[in-house]
């Protein structure tokens, strides 16, 4: 899911070197922390439970996740439409023929040393939506579903990425302004030509927005507010990712 983005809505680095949140009392970085948490929600769910990620179940994402990091020749078709056959054969062919528990291990413990998912630096850049969004995805395809807290870290990994909104949401003609509760808001459509008069302000935690920025509008516990026409307007339009 990780795209070239615009610089990021400003805030002090709570670790202090620049580079992200750095690691919690477990010495491992919130992404990494987020990696082993959705390994975990898909070896209790098992290959044949459903996600909120549409059409698929656990094997499905699991084998999304494995080929992403292991298979630099399928990954463009992630976000290249016109490559995406090529990555949706190989990722069928995968969920097909390899274990559902090899996956979910595969994945746990990381990409291979060559993958460009293994240089500095990529975590967070890369994959803390990318996980974030898809522990999600598990956890709230379940019945009795709650929300999780989200730690501080994780939280601000999400907030410095949440601009990929703006790419998910670019044929969303109204303005959309995302807003957390502490008072940090973002424009993320609306701003170009063609843009509709009117706005809407999307009020919420910024793990809740990310996930209504990213399709995921029926599980995602947001307020919406603004003019009228413009919240009739953004309601009628689909988009994910």
């Amino acid at each position: 899911m990780s795209m070239p983005e615009d610089p990021a809505p400003q805030r002090p680095d709570p670790a202090g070197s620049g580079g992200g949140p750095g690691p919690g009392p477990d010495g491992r970085g919130p992404v990494r922390r987020e990696r082993l948490l959705l390994a975990d929600a898909l070896a209790e769910a098992g290959p044949e439970a459903a996600t909120k990620c549409a059409g698929w179940d656990a094997r499905d994402l699991a084998a999304h996740l494995v080929v992403r990091e292991r298979r630099p020749d399928a990954a463009p078709g992630i976000v290249l439409p016109p490559l995406s056959f090529y990555t949706e054969r190989v990722r069928r062919r995968t969920a097909r023929t390899v274990p559902f528990d090899r996956l979910v291990e595969r994945f746990r413990q990381g990409p291979p040393k060559l993958s460009p998912y293994a240089l500095p630096g990529a975590d967070e850049i890369a994959n803390g939506v990318e996980f974030f969004v898809h522990h999600e995805d598990v956890l709230r395809a379940r019945p009795d579903w709650s929300p999780r807290a989200i730690s501080p870290e994780l939280d601000e990994v999400l907030w410095r990425r949440i601009r990929i909104a703006r790419f998910v949401l670019r044929k969303v003609h109204v303005g959309v302004t995302l807003v957390q509760p502490d008072g940090r808001s973002l424009r993320v459509s609306g701003r170009g030509r063609g843009a509709a008069p009117g706005a809407v302000r999307v009020h919420g935690p910024v793990g809740e927005l990310v996930l209504w920025a990213l399709g995921r509008r029926d599980v995602a516990d947001v307020r919406i507010t603004g003019d009228t026409d413009a919240v009739k307007s953004l309601t009628r339009t689909g988009w994910s990712l």
